[in-house]
């Protein structure tokens, strides 16, 4: 579960969180640049999330999407894992 936590993916979507969180500190008016940055921090955190999901089905042998990076990987994980 290690792995998954701190792939680098969520690691940058949490930084970049707390980035913004720290923005909210400082009273600045909220605009649009500020709603397109929580925006693109959310779809951010939903990629790293979904990348996670996807690797953890592909390890454990399920199907996973067709549009997904990791599904010219799916055999490799399925045949790393069986090897443990």
């Amino acid at each position: 579960m290690r792995q998954y936590i701190f792939g680098t993916g969520l690691l940058s979507a949490i930084t970049g969180g707390v980035t913004l969180l720290r923005a909210l500190r400082n009273d600045e008016p909220f605009t649009w640049r500020t709603a397109l940055a929580w925006l693109s921090w959310g779809i951010t955190l939903a990629l790293a999330i979904g990348s996670v999901v996807d690797t953890r089905r592909a390890r454990r042998g399920k199907v996973i999407a067709g549009d997904s990076p990791i599904a010219k990987k799916q055999d490799k994980l399925f045949k790393k894992r069986l090897g443990r």
